[in-house]
């Protein structure tokens, strides 16, 4: 009885060692498992054989008219049986993977398939509610003597209700303490089912059962709201158990067969689901994504009611909301709000969404974005999350050295003598993950993942998918099916890009950059890496695309060039940055480079002047040296950028009215206190660049000085 490894080991906490204990010695339990999961999958393949066969078709044909019809019944019927198929197993793992599936019919090439795969999001068979209830009384049951004791001084707790008029069901419980908490809705039917449990819609009875149960200051909190209470189903850790004994011996298997560190990715798994069987652990989830993200004017995140919530019962806030994939400007603003949290999860909080699904994501009635269900939850550590920003901006640069350190840095490759091997490998898998197109802003994460898991399998080189990185590209596959339903030429890495960026270049407070952070924006914002030289290019594009991002009317995926225009926001961001602890390391180069041009400018004006006053006009002592006429170009563009956005009000666009603009704004900031007190910083800071600049081209003018003396022109 596979029950008997919920007595056995009663904690939810994943144990790879416990598991393979268990059930090598019930080798009957495990072949009636495999029997009852494979057979029918089985013979749902010979079915698909068998069509193509005798109908003489393929997946990929099109035609019109009877026969049309026909292959579109056929398509829907293996689809519902594909789904029947894997709800009548019981296998939590085969349903989430049907659900992740169902957001990517790019992948399963059948939209029929998609669409039946799309209702195990909340259609996955309800067990029964008697054991449901049953399940709650027995969680709650240590509320039952302060329960009771409410009734022992006379407070009748009972339901004052016509006895006539309840069913048999609603009698059975109406005097139980514990469910007497609750007044539940749909006649104490579940109102959706899910993988691992199965959902009831309530409303918590105010009065002094409740108070007696969760407390006064709680009970006053939550008295007459409505909660959704989420029941575990009876068998569930026994069904995940035994589904990770299979796909954990499959991985040794395949691991010594093809290479990799398949059982550490088959682990990480193991841990995400058991993290959903232990729903104390999802109301902390819970919480902690809601102090993060529940005071963003557009995301909308459910309190956990933690005093009535324990292993195998949640009671969470109900939230109204209408499931993706959502059409028009409303589904598009909605995956923008996604893209730009689970931005801020991998980059900034490190707590990760692992499972936005279709079901765990709603248009609320305010059209903002809910996120439920944080049973799936990771927690990413700052050198895991800087090392994929720099894998990120490396794919989106084509900058291979850059995508290699970082595959080196997230464990993805062992051996450093290889990366000569791996370079023209990955410029094969990310050709092939972008569709042929070789641009970094069509990568497909789906594809990216296959192309790599083809160079681990080839065994040539020490390569493997790390455990973190398999949940992480996980998700964000689910969420780029999502951004494709809703639009389907969007990209996931063009569309999320410019929130990168803004989280890169738009420091908040006056914290200090973390170390990994600080080398990687060294190593993408200067030339070579070194820290010596700015590549100007690179960081004005990352500001244009920052502030695009911070823009209300951005829409991931509109712009396929990436060349948003220059703007005030943009040098606001330029001198915030700049100005910044995290943008404290461009200081040195910036002063050097600055100094240099101005060095060049001064050369170049006075060899004109030379020229033509034929020679009678001397250039000050220490002139008339190399003029670097890239690095002028650069500074002549930084200048041009600042005039440009400083104008961009302007509608006639002269230099009479750009000045006026400046004036304007310099008297409306020594005029208001509060942009005084905020522009005191910036102006401090460039009173000391400008400054240091100063210096600098004083000491280039004087070592050159020195030198023409000790080394006379011949």
């Amino acid at each position: 009885n596979n029950n008997n490894f919920n007595n056995y080991y009663d904690t939810p906490t994943y144990d790879a060692d416990s598991i393979l204990d268990f059930y090598d010695k019930r080798p009957l339990e495990v072949a009636w498992r495999l029997n009852i999961l494979g057979l029918p999958l089985l013979g749902w393949y010979f079915g698909l054989v068998s069509d193509r066969l005798f109908m003489n078709y393929d997946d990929n044909d099109e035609k019109d008219g009877p026969e049309s019809n026909r292959m579109m019944k056929v398509h829907r019927k293996r689809g519902e049986e594909l789904r029947r198929h894997l709800v009548n197993s019981g296998s939590v793992a085969l349903i989430k993977s049907g659900q992740a599936l169902s957001l990517r019919p790019d992948l399963i090439k059948n939209e029929y398939w998609s669409e039946e795969l799309g209702k195990l999001v909340d259609a996955v068979g309800a067990f029964n509610d008697v054991t449901a209830m049953n399940i709650i009384r027995k969680e709650l049951e240590e509320l039952v003597p302060r329960l009771t004791a409410v009734k022992r001084v006379g407070k009748d707790f009972s339901r004052k209700k016509n006895r006539g008029s309840t069913s048999k069901f609603e009698s059975k419980f109406e005097d139980d303490p514990v469910l007497n908490l609750f007044e539940f809705s749909n006649g104490y039917k579940a109102v959706a089912s899910a993988s691992v449990g199965q959902v009831y819609k309530a409303k918590l009875r105010r009065g002094p059962l409740l108070e007696a149960a969760i407390g006064r200051k709680q009970a006053e909190l939550w008295g007459g709201k409505t909660v959704a209470i989420k029941v575990q189903r009876p068998d569930a850790a026994s069904s995940v158990s035994l589904d990770m004994y299979l796909l954990r011996k499959a991985a040794m298997w395949l691991s010594k067969w093809r290479g990799g560190d398949l059982p550490a990715i088959a682990d990480q798994f193991g841990v995400q689901l058991f993290g959903e069987l232990d729903y104390v652990r999802e109301a902390n989830n819970g919480e902690r994504f809601r102090s993060l993200y529940g005071e963003w004017e557009d995301v909308k995140v459910p309190a956990s009611c933690t005093s009535l919530t324990r292993r195998r019962v949640l009671v969470q806030e109900w939230i109204d909301g209408e499931k993706g994939p959502w059409q028009g400007q409303t589904g598009l603003t909605l995956v923008k709000t996604g893209l730009r949290c689970s931005v801020d999860q991998l980059l900034n909080t490190g707590l990760f969404h692992a499972d936005p699904h279709r079901g765990n994501l709603l248009k609320s009635d305010e059209k903002t974005l809910a996120f439920v269900d944080f049973g799936m939850m990771a927690d990413v550590s700052e050198e895991e999350r800087y090392g994929l920003i720099g894998l990120a901006v490396g794919l989106q640069q084509k900058n291979l050295p850059l995508i290699t350190e970082n595959l080196l840095k997230l464990g993805f490759l062992k051996d450093t003598k290889q990366i000569d091997e791996l370079i023209p490998r990955l410029r094969a898998a990310l050709k092939n993950a972008t569709g042929g197109s070789g641009k970094a802003s069509d990568v497909n994460f789906a594809r990216l993942q296959a192309e790599l898991d083809n160079i681990s399998r080839e065994n040539i080189l020490q390569f493997s998918t790390p455990p973190f990185f398999t949940v992480i590209i996980r998700s964000l596959t689910i969420l780029e099916g999502f951004a494709l339903s809703v639009d389907n030429k969007f990209r996931l890495v063009r569309g999320s890009y410019p929130y990168v960026l803004a989280q890169l270049l738009s420091p908040e407070g006056n914290q200090q950059t973390p170390a990994a952070l600080q080398q990687l924006l060294v190593q993408i914002l200067t030339v070579d890496g070194k820290g010596q030289r700015i590549e100007w290019g690179r960081l004005r594009g990352f500001l244009q695309l920052a502030q695009k991002a911070s823009g209300k009317t951005y829409t991931p995926g509109e712009n396929d060039n990436d060349e948003p225009s220059s703007s005030r926001q943009t040098l606001d961001l330029f001198v915030r940055f700049l100005t910044s602890k995290t943008g404290l390391f461009l200081k040195t180069p910036l002063v050097h480079e600055v100094a240099e041009a101005i060095d060049g400018m001064a050369s170049s004006g006075e060899a004109n002047i030379m020229r033509v006053t034929r020679g009678l006009i001397r250039p000050l002592p220490g002139g008339l040296g190399p003029v670097n006429e890239s690095r002028m170009r650069e500074i002549q563009d930084l200048i041009y950028l600042m005039a440009s956005a400083i104008s961009e009000r302007t509608t006639e666009g002269g230099s009479i009215e750009t000045v006026t603009e400046i004036v304007n704004e310099l008297i409306s900031i020594i005029s208001d206190e509060k942009k005084r007190r905020e522009a005191e910083p910036i102006i401090a800071e460039i009173s000391n660049v400008a400054q240091l600049v100063a210096a600098e081209v004083l000491e280039i003018r004087g070592r050159r000085v020195i030198r023409r003396m000790l080394i006379p022109a011949t």
